[in-house]
């Protein structure tokens, strides 16, 4: 598997208290349709940890659901990549079975967050999950987990067999460069390649120009067509789109990220129509980017 360009780390929309899984449908068709590259339900854009295991089920389903009635220019169906990841490796490795029979392309697995596993028990943690045999993707997002690893550690784990891709959320360009340099060089190797994904729509672009491999955003959530255009541009090396681009979004990043992620998303997705604004305890609703951030998003 190898994991490239622009995956939406989708929000889950509620009404009244409840998941809506017919407005999810619809989010997932509005990504597929602006030839998003994936789809990850259930992360921490999805409220994961307020979400039953009932939910949980239902909305990874959905999204299989509708990547597999959609095809891309290329004929293939776009991965699911279902958040599996917990504090815990039992419910995370039950995670991962529930995902792979519900026909999950990969599971995404964040780092313990509170409990701070040592290195052993860290590297132990990423094996089990691996050893269900569903692709994994790492995600190491110091901001949620409270722990930035070393380099060489990160990199370590990457090697870990069924590692198929990281996430890289820390927004520190030179740390995700060398994570690429030191994959690259196990790639070279003669190993299976692990592609590193953003996970921090302030930094994707310099760090895909300087070769990693795309992002899982939450910009494209409100505007998948311009993130994928934005990402395509990072790669191919067309400064005046970037440049453009990055003058056009980044003011609506700063708006997205002013409070905790998905709560501006939400409110700027209900301005929008798509979806309400309503989030789930602890969360509470915030309010929306200004309405000329949100005008003309595709």
């Amino acid at each position: 598997m190898h994991l490239s360009g622009v995956l939406t780390a989708l929000v889950t929309p509620f009404d009244d208290g409840e998941v809506d899984l017919a407005t999810f449908r619809a989010l997932c068709d509005r990504q597929l349709n602006a030839g998003i590259a994936g789809l990850v339900p259930c992360g921490t854009t999805g409220e994961t940890p307020t979400l039953s295991a009932t939910e949980w089920s239902a909305l990874v389903q959905t999204a299989v659901q509708a990547a597999s009635d959609h095809r891309d220019r290329t004929g293939r169906r776009v991965p699911v990549i279902a958040g599996v990841g917990t504090n815990s490796t039992a419910s995370t490795v039950e995670n991962i079975g529930r995902a792979r029979k519900l026909g999950a392309d990969a599971g995404l697995v964040v780092f313990p967050y509170y409990n701070k596993p040592n290195p052993r028990g860290l590297s132990a943690h990423v094996e089990r999950a691996c050893a269900e045999g569903l692709p994994v993707v790492l995600y190491h997002v110091p901001g949620r987990t409270g722990q930035r690893l070393p380099l060489q550690q990160l990199a370590q784990l990457c090697q870990v067999p069924g590692v198929v891709a990281c996430k890289e959320a820390t927004g520190d360009v030179a740390y995700g460069i060398d994570l690429v340099e030191a994959l690259e060089g196990w790639e070279r190797a003669g190993n299976p390649a692990v592609t590193v994904l953003s996970g921090d729509d302030f930094t994707f672009a310099p760090l895909v120009a300087m070769g990693a491999h795309g992002v899982i955003s939450v910009l494209s959530n409100l505007a998948p067509r311009l993130t994928v255009a934005w990402c395509d541009a990072a790669r191919t090396g067309d400064i005046p789109t970037l440049v453009a681009l990055r003058r056009r979004l980044q003011p609506l990043v700063r708006a997205l990220f002013a409070d905790t992620n998905p709560v501006p998303a939400k409110a700027a997705m209900a301005a929008m129509g798509l979806c309400k604004a309503e989030v789930r305890l602890p969360l509470a609703t915030g309010v929306a980017p200004a309405a000329e951030l949100l005008d003309g998003l595709e």
